[in-house]
């Protein structure tokens, strides 16, 4: 159980680091660390990758600086 936590950490720490130059890239990155997480925690891989992507874009589009 705790192992699955560092890896879901790791996730989301990688996650952050998806942001791509296009709208396209940012949501290819964070779907894959969406289903990656999804994979490590027994969840949907089609809402994790979902998730991951809407996070992502969200992410890089409020703060582009910190995609660089």
């Amino acid at each position: 159980m705790r192992i699955k936590g560092v890896f879901l950490a790791l996730a989301a720490t990688a996650g952050l680091a998806a942001c791509g130059e296009t709208l396209g890239d940012q949501a290819l990155g964070g779907a894959a660390i969406g289903a990656g997480a999804a994979v490590i925690t027994n969840n949907s891989l089609a809402k994790g990758a979902a998730i991951g992507a809407a996070g992502n874009v969200a992410y890089c589009q409020l703060y582009p600086g910190r995609c660089n």
